[in-house]
């Protein structure tokens, strides 16, 4: 109860993800009552001086619902119109809704790209506060009608979309509302289960109770939000998983009851562009370093220098995000790369002073500056 109170005390504004299943009636179309009383929900938490961003799935739900199709289409196109037919009604559900407690809905649909880019990513987090401050509550969704996983341009599912836009925010609280009650001690079928009510570390431990204990594949969709929760905790903001449908959950949540499973934050909260680096841009290469420069980077908070490089993968330019592993496979860190994929692997294992003579210029001592490397 203390970790509780204490989490809620300090978090402003937050960051409410619903997913489809639980906004779903058993049809599969939007349970329009159960909007209604999430709504008067986030409004009660608005009245006690709190802001308000629901991350809400469904359009495509909507959408099959609207034009009475017995199902999800399978082909991208069909799929990708039903989703801009359901968003249409989507909102204005949220709209009719929200303007009956005096509140506007507003809409913000987002690609992966919104975010990978540094000056959208800031564009972004500057339309939340301005929409915040007039009193809105923004309604996010993925922009399914254009994210293609090829392009590059979809966040996977809306777990990671959530932890994305709760990156965008200080003073944070991600609740993640689910079809299940949180995250349990053992299989969920198992009659003796009990949902965990705190987790201090997202560990292996933690990670092995969502995966197959034959095949060590995660399953689930209690994977997807377990690797948002991890994303976010890290940053030094708390992630909440509780279920969507048990009664009045956000008011009681509020007040401290001990529901769903509370995962706690890391005790430094890490700067802004840290967290846009660690948890919003897309990793498009690879580096594979040194216990040496391992040791460096993670407990001298030093930078990484070509010296320390064992191996480059992938193909990438300068300023786009690199995953950097030690020789185990481990990732320790992300980072913008100051040079492109081809001049890395020319200084690969060379001292600093070698890169000019080298490449014929040398814009910077660092591959990755430490003001550009976060650890993960």
């Amino acid at each position: 109860m203390d970790s509780r109170r204490k989490v809620i005390d300090a978090s402003r504004v937050w960051i409410v993800k619903v997913g489809s299943r639980v906004l779903s009636d058993a049809t599969g179309r939007l349970d329009r009552e159960f909007i209604g009383d999430l709504a008067q929900q986030i409004v009660h938490l608005v009245e006690r001086g709190n802001q308000v961003v629901l991350v809400s799935s469904g359009a495509v739900a909507s959408g099959v619902g609207r034009l009475g199709l017995p199902g999800r289409p399978a082909d991208l196109a069909t799929l990708q119109a039903v989703a801009a037919i359901g968003q249409a009604h989507l909102i204005q559900v949220y709209e009719q809704t929200f303007s009956q407690h005096h509140r506007h809905a507003a809409q913000v649909l987002l690609t992966a790209r919104d975010l990978h880019d540094r000056l959208s990513y800031l564009n972004t987090r500057n339309t939340f506060h301005a929409l915040l401050d007039l009193g809105a509550i923004p309604i996010v969704n993925e922009n399914d009608t254009v994210a293609v996983d090829e392009l590059r341009t979809t966040f996977g599912d809306n777990d990671r979309l959530a932890a994305m836009v709760a990156g965008l925010f200080t003073n944070s609280l991600l609740v993640i509302l689910s079809d299940v009650h949180g995250l349990y001690d053992r299989d969920p079928n198992d009659s003796e289960a009990q949902v965990l009510a705190e987790v201090a570390v997202i560990d292996e431990n933690i990670e092995s109770l969502v995966r197959d204990r034959k095949t060590g594949v995660s399953k689930g969709g209690m994977a997807s939000k377990l690797k948002s929760a991890r994303s976010i905790t890290k940053n030094g903001q708390p992630v909440i998983i509780a279920g969507g449908r048990t009664p009045n959950i956000l008011p009681r949540l509020y007040s401290g009851e001990a529901l769903g499973t509370l995962f706690l934050p890391v005790p430094e909260r890490r700067a802004s562009r840290k967290r846009w680096i660690g948890s919003s841009t897309r990793c498009v290469g690879t580096l594979v370093i040194d216990q040496g420069a391992v040791d460096a980077i993670q407990s001298k908070g030093k930078s990484l220098l070509a010296i320390g490089i064992l191996e480059v993968r992938g193909e990438f330019s300068p300023g786009e995000t690199v995953s950097v592993l030690s020789q185990s496979g481990r990732e320790i860190a992300r980072g913008l790369s100051n040079y492109n994929d081809q001049d890395i692997r020319k200084i690969q294992g060379k001292r600093s002073e070698f890169i000019a003579s080298i490449l014929g210029h040398r814009p910077y001592e660092e591959v990755i500056h430490r003001d550009n490397l976060t650890l993960t």
